[in-house]
């Protein structure tokens, strides 16, 4: 390194950072190297470039195609198969598709590609990405990780209910097939509360989780919970304990297993009596649904959540990627997978769901037909009221509707005291189930009446394990990463002490009354907090660090320029978009009284409850803990009372940034060959300018002040230098010839290192 260089003279000065390298060159005419006689980079045409290092001791994926099936299973998740076909069944069928694909474009591959590329760029975790993009919003980081620490702590519960189902599955008939009878010596009665629900709906309540009716009634631990959600984090952290090491071997089984079982009931469903029914119900459009608000708002809360933004697991997996990784290919295969995996969910529920249904009804008729035929032999009802090709033996649906219809037109005054049920198909179809109700409930009632039932039943409970787990690795890696990226810990020691602190904590949801508490953190521990999160995300860059800024590092990265379509994405419609949304949560919060379903075993059925007063507070605890580490942070770095946290960057991203600085030396001393100052030889062609932004803006034009004291470039300044003394003016700006003063009395403004 040649000792009279700039780049060395800055290293060894005082001078604060003021400048980025787009902002000094700015100033200078750009150089023709391919076409310049006095080329000096080596290979003839070859422009010396800056690149960031790739051998920076950083973990990388072992294939492009581990990765990509690492960010489908943590996007694919439990909410694709049970959440997504009950919002299409409840938001208009068919028509609900459209509002949630034209937000999957403006909101969801916008805001997906974003989290993708500032993880490439930065190659750190959520932590680190965000106190380098703006060290006062720092906070954004901690908060995504206490969102991850909240949702894996029930979203583990959940697999281990699963995982007590799928044990389950292994006995022929299955223990949710019938309901258990009763013996009192010799007299065997079916249970109460069996009878007054279904089996599956007893089994669930009472032998699985043996609820109580209140949440403030605890009822103690349920020791089969406890013992499956111990089996569950043994799991997740066997998955997580080496980082991708493990976790990526992992992927190629728990992200792709799950389409093989759900292809294999998509042939088995439409093979099924009324699956056909199913699947056009779902798929008959309710268009006036689509003016409805409340439509486009949970079609805006699926998008946002079907690819996991903000939790910090889409920025941990992307910065073990290559630089030059083309992210935005990324972000619209992965987004358009996670789509057709939730029509082809969809359309597997709706198969079984039809079948249901169709066995409902015909059960319906065939009760309610037993009912007439009763009336008809004690005389309430006349012969003659029953058409003649009517046959109660074999009673169709069609024929029972016929009845019903003169029975209810002769008997008007006193019909409703027959007790008749008008069992049409379309109420059993509309009769919506999500969550827990529709796998561990319904479509697990539907399967008591396949032929082989445990085999099915050991495939979607296995099935329901898988997406679990790829969803929790990435739930763990957007906790882990951050903190080892910051912090000189054991990787396998932290995530075991990590898996035993969940499982201890965990044990709140694995009471009598666990369920409710599992309701309580779905409701209200991610909702407005991550929503929150990805809009400080796409204001910080898009505002703070300059769309235009990032469009450059994102050609820089890519070698393309992204459509300019992403400019006014980031720039204006995602945020507004964001803004009505928070709007929106913040008055269904208001208005929608704070409660859960409590099973009442003497009811047999759910009756809604409102929480008590602590119940309440610990809602809203939920909330504030979760988004208090933004105004914390922010407030804390504004008075300079903490650090901007560039004294945690690790070694080798330290002795990458000074292998940038060697790669600066090369240009600038390339400079001094070709002219006597850096842009006294004129490019006699230069080159056209891509788009930087919209008509009218100065494509170089530097949208953000960078001293010390703003967002931008702080950590890395840290990273490199000693402690920035007051911030000095920043230097006028340079003609391109410098003709104005002599070349010894120049002003030699500073560089800033883009990651």
């Amino acid at each position: 390194m040649r000792k009279n260089s700039k780049v060395t003279q800055r290293e060894h000065t005082s001078e604060h950072v003021t400048e980025s390298v787009a902002d000094l060159l700015a100033h200078e005419a750009p150089l023709d190297y391919k076409n310049s006689s006095l080329n000096v980079g080596g290979v003839p045409g070859k422009k010396i470039v800056l690149e960031p290092p790739e051998n920076d001791g950083r973990p990388a994926w072992n294939s492009k195609l581990q990765y990509i099936l690492a960010q489908v299973g943590f996007s694919v998740g439990l909410g694709n198969v049970w959440r997504f076909p009950y919002l299409c069944q409840k938001n208009g069928g068919g028509a609900y598709l459209v509002p949630y694909f034209i937000l999957l474009v403006l909101i969801g591959v916008p805001l997906f590609f974003l989290e993708l590329a500032v993880g490439q760029k930065i190659r750190r975790g959520s932590i680190g990405v965000w106190n380098y993009v703006c060290p006062q919003l720092g906070g954004i980081g901690v908060s995504s990780l206490m969102v991850c620490g909240f949702v894996g702590l029930y979203y583990n519960v959940i697999i281990g209910w699963s995982i007590f189902y799928f044990f389950q599955s292994f006995q022929y008939p299955l223990p949710w097939a019938e309901c258990p009878i009763r013996r009192n010596g010799s007299l065997a009665i079916v249970e109460p509360e069996c009878e007054k629900s279904s089996a599956t709906t007893y089994f669930w309540y009472r032998q699985t989780l043996n609820t109580t009716s209140t949440i403030a009634d605890s009822g103690g631990l349920n020791v089969k919970m406890t013992l499956s959600l111990l089996v569950a984090w043994i799991i997740v952290c066997l998955a997580v304990i080496r980082g991708i090491a493990s976790s990526g071997k992992v992927m190629y089984f728990s992200s792709l297993f799950p389409y093989v079982v759900l292809f294999c009931f998509l042939v088995r469903g439409l093979l099924l009596k009324g699956a056909v029914d199913g699947i056009a119900h779902m798929f008959t459009p309710k268009l006036e649904k689509m003016l409805e608000p409340q439509v486009w708002r949970e079609a805006a809360t699926q998008v946002f959540f079907a690819l996991g933004l903000g939790f910090g697991g889409v920025i941990a997996f992307s910065s073990y990627n290559k630089i030059d990784n083309n992210c935005h290919f990324d972000a619209v295969l992965v987004s358009f997978i996670n789509f057709v995996t939730s029509i082809l969910a969809t359309l597997v529920v709706f198969a079984v769901l039809g079948f249901k249904a169709n066995l409902m009804n015909e059960k319906c008729v065939m009760e309610n037909g037993e009912k007439i035929l009763g009336y008809l032999n004690s005389n309430v009802l006349s012969h003659d009221l029953i058409p003649p090709h009517v046959n109660f033996s074999q009673l169709s649906t069609v024929d029972y509707a016929e009845i019903y219809a003169v029975i209810k037109t002769v008997k008007e005054g006193s019909f409703a005291e027959l007790s008749l049920d008008p069992c049409v198909l379309e109420d059993e179809l509309n009769k919506s189930v999500q969550g827990t109700g529709l796998a561990f409930i319904a479509f697990t009632e539907a399967m008591t009446h396949f032929p082989a039932s445990p085999f099915w039943s050991v495939m979607f409970f296995f099935m329901l394990i898988n997406l679990g787990l790829g969803s929790m690795i990435g739930t763990m890696t957007g906790i882990t990463t951050p903190v080892l990226d910051t912090y000189k810990v054991q990787k396998e020691l932290f995530t075991v002490c990590c898996c035993i602190i969940a499982f201890f904590c965990g044990l709140l949801f694995v009471q009598r009354s666990g369920n409710y508490f599992v309701t309580m953190f779905d409701d209200y521990s991610a909702g407005l907090p991550l929503t929150v999160v990805v809009i400080l995300e796409n204001v910080s860059v898009a505002w703070i660090y300059g769309t235009k800024r990032f469009m450059q590092d994102l050609e820089d990265m890519l070698g393309f320029r992204p459509h300019a379509f992403y400019f006014y994405m980031w720039k204006y419609v995602s945020p507004c978009c964001l803004i009505v949304l928070i709007t929106a949560t913040v008055i269904e919060m208001a208005i929608s009284p704070p409660g859960y379903n409590a099973w009442v075993e003497e009811l047999a059925q759910e009756r809604f409850q409102s929480y008590p007063p602590w119940a309440l507070a610990m809602c809203f605890s939920l909330i504030v803990v979760a988004m208090l580490p933004l105004p914390v942070v922010f407030i804390a770095r504004y008075f300079n009372l903490m650090s901007d946290g560039s004294n945690k960057l690790s070694v080798s991203y330290r002795k990458s940034m000074m292998k940038d600085i060697s790669n600066l030396e090369e240009v600038d001393e390339a400079r001094s060959i070709l002219g006597k100052n850096p842009g006294e030889t004129p490019s006699p062609k230069p080159p056209s300018q891509a788009y930087l932004g919209p008509p009218g803006t100065n494509p170089l034009e530097n949208p953000n002040s960078l001293s010390p004291n703003s967002c931008y470039g702080t950590s890395y300044q840290n990273a490199i230098s000693p402690p920035p003394p007051p911030p000095l003016s920043p230097p006028p700006p340079l003609s391109p010839t410098h003709d104005h003063c002599p070349s010894s009395s120049c002003p030699s403004p500073s560089l800033t290192l883009d990651p």
